[in-house]
């Protein structure tokens, strides 16, 4: 299972590199809270169980507590709004007193505390679900069950066509929204392509589950690939919590870096 140093560094690593590509949107007290959650966040129904298995009247509650808050989203359902408030206190003491500079002049506020423990929680089980159990854990073996089959699994001519279509349209859409002379700014483009992104991946998830639970007997929708539980998992535990991260940037650009390119 990784341990603190893994998943501070992790969380840290990407919170520099977005508060460089984000010129300060993106500052310390983002990275700080951000890896705080991603480190500490849920371990604390971990800590809790470990605390507990020193009093036997205790240890019930211990095991309650793991079960609770050792969960990519148990963990901000329960402890969001506690911990939320005590981050923004702590943003602003720490920019009152000059601990911490927070790049934009201005400390945390609440939502932004949230959506920041939301953020570590799931980035905390990204490395979780993939390195635990010596690779055995639940979410890892489902993953790998998505595309493993006990005989040869064969690559249907319907899987071919279907994801061909899929895939074609995915990279004719992104050059039709991006192509030359369009007169729309690279921001709406960008979301154009998002959207046609999540829509193809939302049939295509479609068309691995009809494959793989609905249809009487199973078949493998696409060979033996797992890609059903890649792409659920990619998207819950790396792409949804930096987009999270994303979103809990402050609005301005700090005033020190807001003339400099990003590199």
């Amino acid at each position: 299972m990784p341990g603190p140093g893994a998943h501070t560094m992790y969380a840290l690593g990407v919170g520099v590199g977005l508060m460089r590509l984000s010129r300060g949107r993106f500052g310390p007290h983002h990275c700080l809270f951000y890896a705080a959650n991603a480190f500490l966040g849920p371990d604390l129904g971990s800590f809790a169980e470990w605390l507990g298995s020193f009093a036997s009247s205790s240890a019930s509650l211990g095991s309650l507590s793991m079960d609770l808050v050792h969960h990519p989203f148990y963990y901000p359902l329960l402890l969001g709004l506690p911990l939320s408030f005590f981050y923004a206190r702590l943003s602003a003491a720490l920019l009152r007193h000059g601990i911490l500079d927070p790049a934009s002049n201005v400390p945390l506020n609440k939502m932004q505390c949230f959506i920041l423990l939301s953020a570590g929680s799931l980035s905390h089980f990204f490395l979780d679900h993939l390195f635990e159990e010596n690779g055995h854990s639940t979410m890892y073996t489902w993953i790998l069950s998505t595309g493993w089959w006990k005989s040869r699994a064969p690559v249907n001519p319907d899987a071919v066509i279907v994801v061909g279509v899929l895939c074609t349209c995915l990279f004719a859409g992104f050059v039709y929204i991006n192509r030359l002379k369009t007169g729309e700014s690279i921001i709406k483009r960008s979301d154009q392509s998002l959207r046609l992104i999540l829509f193809i991946a939302a049939l295509y998830c479609i068309w691995c589950a009809s494959q793989i639970y609905w249809r009487n007997p199973p078949q493998p929708a696409i060979g033996e690939e797992a890609d059903l539980g890649v792409v659920i998992f990619m998207s819950l535990y790396f792409f949804l919590p930096h987009c999270l991260c994303l979103l809990s940037m402050n609005q301005r650009d700090h005033p020190e870096t807001a003339d400099q390119l990003p590199f």
